[in-house]
């Protein structure tokens, strides 16, 4: 894995531009994490008894991407891009026949629209909701920095135990 391959945090600037190149840098990060990889390495679900892969991992954050920054912070009515099955359960990590440049073009695509989102934010004090809870950007960022952190760990294991790749 290529650590040059990610937009590097700003270090000594103001809080919005922090947050987002962290949030920036943990999108970059497992992206490379994903690098380099077949379809079916991609899938594999790699850690016992574990349902997590790699492709899940993108489906599922694009559908998190998707929720707090399309549907709470935009005000938008995007329904699931991974739609629940007959059973009830949610699908992104449903990935046995997923197609992994479709899955990778919707969590690029969202992610742009994530990006415009705080972009056109006036302050990290805009609010969205959820129900009849606030939250505001600054939580949200945060909340996607964390969200985006746990999952790089899983990534790492999970790229590991597929082709002993390892890196941040």
């Amino acid at each position: 894995m290529i650590d040059e391959q990610r937009t590097r945090p700003v270090l000594d600037g103001d809080e919005r531009a922090t947050l987002t190149s962290v949030l920036q840098w943990q999108r970059d990060t497992l992206m490379m994490k994903c690098a380099g990889l077949t379809a079916e390495q991609l899938r594999r679900k790699a850690v016992v008894p574990s349902g997590l892969s790699l492709l899940g991992l993108v489906r599922h954050l694009a559908e998190v991407e998707r929720g707090w920054f399309r549907n709470v912070l935009g005000w938008e009515d995007v329904r699931g891009y991974f739609p629940k099955n007959e059973a009830g359960e949610w699908t992104e990590f449903h990935v046995e026949e997923a197609d992994p440049a479709e899955s990778f073009r919707i969590w690029e695509e969202t992610c742009e629209r994530s990006r415009k989102i705080v972009e056109a934010a006036e302050s990290l004090d805009v609010t969205g909701s959820f129900g009849d809870q606030a939250y505001s950007l600054h939580y949200i960022l945060t909340h996607m920095i964390e969200e985006y952190a746990r999952h790089n760990g899983h990534a790492d294991l999970l790229r590991e135990a597929i082709d002993g790749v390892t890196g941040e």
